[in-house]
């Protein structure tokens, strides 16, 4: 009997949670075409950060943190998607007059419900800012593995949705000037 506690302890140590890693950052088409539009405006990226800083989980019912797929934290992640869409645009660099720079207000989800919760404020150099907010929606499941895996698959386009609210904000003209 004693034997058989010990067995069943040891499995549920090393059972632990489930860990969700969401996608590395892939650039959205229509944020790069947007992008292009800069023309010979180029940007450079400086950090961005948090306002709750280097978060780099947030736990998912109680079946394990999503977190992203190299642990850098949220605003890192966020930070290298909207330098990557710069980038693909042909819109990034390093020694532009203007730079951009973020702050990650806030970053939630609801399992529950299937929604990404995301503001960011973005600030130029040139001293005009924008703040957006996404609340993407996605599939959920009513069992924890299924939501927490579906959850770390939507950040990436909730990600992609944000930058398409910056790039696509009357005020991103201010921006990049």
């Amino acid at each position: 009997m004693r034997r058989l506690a010990g067995l069943l302890f040891v499995g549920a140590i090393l059972s632990g949670c489930s860990t969700y890693a969401t996608q590395r950052y892939s650039v959205s088409v229509d944020n790069v075409m947007k992008l292009k539009d800069l023309g010979e405006n180029k940007v450079n990226v400086g950090p961005f950060t948090a306002t709750k800083p280097n978060q780099k989980e947030i736990m998912c019912r109680a079946v394990g943190p999503i977190k992203t797929p190299d642990g850098e934290p949220f605003e890192n992640y966020i930070r290298k998607a909207f330098m990557d869409e710069l980038r693909m645009a042909s819109a990034f660099s390093g020694d532009a007059k203007v730079t951009l720079t973020g702050n990650l207000d806030s970053i939630d989800f609801n399992s529950n419900s299937g929604k990404w919760l995301i503001d960011l404020t973005v600030v130029s150099s040139n001293g005009n800012s924008l703040s957006v907010s996404e609340a993407y929606d996605y599939k959920t499941s009513f069992y924890g593995e299924t939501a927490c895996n579906q959850t770390a698959q939507a950040l990436l386009p909730a990600v992609q949705n944000v930058i398409g609210k910056v790039i696509n904000n009357s005020k991103f003209g201010d921006l990049v000037k």
